[in-house]
């Protein structure tokens, strides 16, 4: 896993727009033994790096104008669904983040639980099952809405998704609480936000 955190973080050049970001706001590319650039997420292949946005629309870009082969003065070619992969990387690497919590014992689960830490604002992210019953997240929304500090929410995945992640038949409320993982799974899902919307267009307009 990876050891870094936003924090730590260097700046690097993105190869799309030439403007220098934080490493956390990038994702990293090096070029395979057969000229195929592939997306290193968790920064550790050997080689010199390629640094792209972490959107969609950049990495887009760069795969359909070659400028992963500019950047890196040679032969490199993208997939055309490059961006896809990175979706379904990042998807699983927020899955793992959650798996992690879980076993750690800082991840909260249930209704009631959940409900519980967002009253008392303990609750940093609320992770609700895209599938889920409405009236449930509903009222958790409404919680997250009250609460004494922010908390972002993701409904990304689904019941199914989170069930085999956490080893739980009944994966619908989540909450993780103030701390290191948070911050780990933060990094993880808002790299994912750039690739898919992490809150669904039904949930939005609460106010």
């Amino acid at each position: 896993m990876d050891r870094k955190t936003p924090a730590a973080e260097r700046e690097r050049k993105d190869l799309v727009s030439g403007q220098v970001m934080d490493e956390a706001c990038l994702i990293r590319f090096v070029p395979g033994p057969d000229g195929q650039v592939f997306p290193d997420l968790g920064r550790k292949l050997p080689g010199r790096g390629l640094w792209v946005a972490a959107n969609r629309e950049a990495v887009d870009t760069a795969a359909k104008k070659g400028l992963f082969a500019r950047a890196a003065k040679a032969g490199v070619k993208a997939a055309p669904d490059l961006s896809d992969q990175i979706e379904r990387i990042l998807m699983k690497r927020c899955l793992d983040q959650l798996g992690l919590a879980r076993r750690e014992g800082v991840l909260i689960s249930g209704f009631e639980k959940c409900h519980a830490a967002l009253k008392a604002g303990r609750a940093t992210w609320l992770i609700e099952a895209s599938d889920g019953s409405e009236d449930g997240r509903t009222k958790l929304l409404v919680a997250v809405d009250k609460s004494e500090r922010p908390v972002e929410v993701c409904g990304v995945f689904s019941s199914s998704d989170l069930g085999l992640a956490l080893g739980l038949e009944n994966a619908i409320h989540h909450v993780l609480p103030v701390g290191r993982r948070a911050e780990r799974w933060a990094f993880e899902a808002r790299r994912l936000a750039g690739f898919r919307p992490l809150l669904p267009l039904e949930w939005r307009g609460r106010d």
